[in-house]
Order: structure tokens, then sequence, then C-alpha cells
């Protein structure tokens, strides 16, 4: 299956899903994206780059290096955050880190009259068929 294919696949299976993005953060790139509107290029740009320092900004990983120090863990690269949701007046945004590729990540929006505990399942249960298709 090809990344396209998962990602409308992926977007098909969250209930109340609008929008699927598939986001290459080591390059600021936005590989695939599924939606129901169109929207301008500017704006997908955008969602990668709010993305990636969600999860890679400078802030976030001066955290994780804080919290490697406080429980003397090594600098293994490994990140504290996999997980993201953000809540907007109308909608759903669920960002997954993938587990295979960690500097990527999945950005599920959804209505926000979605069921949070199903779009968090129904997201994160998708993400191994967007692995699979990379």
């Amino acid at each position: 299956m090809s990344l396209d294919q998962a990602i409308k696949s992926a977007q098909t299976s969250v209930p109340e899903c609008v929008s699927v993005g598939y986001v290459d953060m080591s390059t600021g790139m936005l590989l695939s994206v599924s939606t129901v509107d169109s929207h301008p290029s500017e704006v997908l740009d955008l969602v990668a780059a709010a993305t990636a320092d969600l999860f890679q900004g400078q802030s976030v990983t001066t955290i994780e290096k804080m919290f490697r120090k406080a429980r003397g863990q090594p600098e293994d690269g490994a990140h504290y955050f996999q997980e993201i949701l953000v809540f907007s007046d109308n909608l759903l945004h669920v960002f997954l880190r993938s587990k295979k590729y960690p500097s990527q990540a999945a950005v599920f929006v959804c209505r926000a009259s979605v069921n949070i505990g199903m779009a968090l399942t129904k997201s994160r249960s998708s993400m191994p068929g967007i692995e699979e298709a990379v």
C-alpha cells in the first residue's frame, strides 16, 4: 500500500476525522496528506513546521535533556513526548510520533465533537499501517 493510500485509510478509520498528514520532522516536509477540504499549500507547510516544533522545538529538547539528566539516563536520542493533543474551538489535533521512524509523525484532525478516547485509540491503531507504507 502506498503512503497516500495508508493516509486515506487512516482518515476513514478515525471517527470524525477531516484530515490526516504525515510529516518528516527532520526535513520539515509534509510527506502525504488527505483532507476533506482544500487548503492552501502555505497552510499545509505550516502544519509540517508546527509538528516539528511541537516534538523537536528547543524548549521540548531542553526538557527532554533535563529529564534524562535528573533520572541519570544517557543521551541516547530517546524522546519523552510521543503523543500531543491540541484542542481548538472546532477541532481536535492528534499528533503521534512514529515508533518505527522517530523523526516522523502523523497529524490527525477531527471535529471537536469527536469522542476523544476513540479518536486517540483509532489514531494509534492506524500508525502501524502508515509506518509500513513509508
